[in-house]
């Protein structure tokens, strides 16, 4: 359920989120990771996933918790991460903003009315506290931002940031660790798959890459039905997408060059990040006065051509796309299968501008599975 939720815009528009924002993923020093007995030998510790006991994640999540219960009005999300009924999870989000609400709305598989009656526990929390600054003289603390996970209590609490995105990556990061332990593959990709008009079912890409890389743009081929845009796990019967919604980047974005994500810009999309007439509301996708991460988020339904349910056989073709800031890789190279492990788990690429807080021009990046950001486990 959503409560609550006004949109502001005209029919037909997207709400902008509002102002101040900031405008990437947050630093990695400021994620942690809660060390616990029954995880901490499986964790991958070190420069991403940084540990904190279990006692300040609790005076964190009370510290989000007390500051939701000031609001007059706060929000619950409720929806599930997976589409493999066996696999799929159920999560709740807390949040006091109706812009993180819509997000997750648009981001989570949106439940039936009568499987939303059903619902009962959740399987994951997240407490977002966003605007409430974390105490930076509390234990292992690095910053007023802190976005932490308990494996163990399945939560997550965020503090000190309002950036929607660690909400959607907060699950995919709990997704990486629950998927594995089943002996599914988790992915960050994007996927599409042929039309069986055409002769195409089964035919089945997979496009690996960094934030900002181009996942979403070449998956949104309308030759192609699109599966997914960024997140989606592999087992033994095929591939299935995580989220129920679209993220993409629309900067320069025009209607001639990607009409598919042009028309999915519409009532209920949410975009962060653009700069936008106040009187007209009409955005220009132009500008990046603000950040070259400007976004949109979409349910998956309003790209015209997705397959729903987001479920598919075994891939044929397996794409990994790096923005090569060295310029040291032809514009494209058919690898063997070992040349395809080699680059799969070092994952040569850039990160881009705009996707992390700091990064204002691509810099060279080694990320294990392109998702290093996101790995719980070690990619070994």
């Amino acid at each position: 359920m959503v409560g609550g939720i006004q949109p502001a815009p005209a029919p037909g528009r997207a709400p902008p989120a509002g102002e101040p924002q900031p405008v990437g993923r947050d630093l990695p020093k400021d994620k942690h990771v809660v060390h616990a007995p029954e995880s901490q030998a499986d964790v991958w510790w070190g420069p991403v996933n940084h540990p904190i006991d279990d006692h300040t994640f609790l005076l964190n999540r009370q510290r989000a918790v007390d500051y939701l219960n000031t609001r007059d009005q706060i929000y619950v999300c409720d929806g599930y991460a997976g589409w493999d009924p066996a696999t799929r999870i159920k999560v709740r989000v807390l949040c006091a903003r109706a812009y993180h609400a819509l997000y997750m709305h648009n981001m989570l598989i949106r439940p039936t009315l009568d499987e939303l009656e059903r619902f009962g526990e959740p399987d994951y929390v997240i407490y977002n506290a966003g605007q409430f600054p974390a105490n930076p003289l509390t234990a292992q603390m690095t910053s007023r931002t802190s976005v932490d996970l308990s494996i163990e209590r399945r939560e997550q609490v965020i503090l000190g940031t309002e950036y929607a995105g660690e909400m959607k990556k907060g699950v995919f990061t709990y997704m990486h660790w629950l998927l594995p332990g089943r002996g599914i593959l988790s992915m960050h990709c994007s996927a599409n798959e042929g039309r069986p008009a055409g002769g195409g079912a089964g035919d089945v890409s997979l496009f690996f890459g960094l934030s900002g890389t181009g996942k979403t743009t070449l998956s949104a081929d309308p030759a192609r039905r699109l599966i997914g845009d960024d997140e989606h796990g592999w087992g033994d019967d095929g591939i299935f997408n995580v989220e129920g919604g679209c993220y993409a980047k629309c900067i320069h974005l025009s209607e001639r060059q990607e009409p598919e994500i042009w028309r999915a810009i519409r009532f209920g999309t949410v975009l962060e990040n653009v700069v936008y007439d106040p009187t007209t509301r009409a955005v220009d996708y132009e500008s990046s006065a603000i950040t070259e991460n400007t976004r949109a988020a979409y349910p998956i339904e309003y790209i015209d051509n997705a397959k729903v349910p987001c479920v598919a056989g075994h891939p044929r073709n397996v794409i990994f796309l790096t923005c090569d800031a060295s310029g040291v890789l032809p514009p494209v190279s058919r690898l063997s299968r070992e040349q395809a492990m080699y680059h799969f788990l070092s994952g040569y690429t850039a990160r881009v501008a705009g996707t992390e807080m700091g990064i204002v021009e691509p810099q060279v990046a080694f990320s294990a599975c392109f998702s290093a950001a996101f790995l719980v486990r070690h990619p070994a």
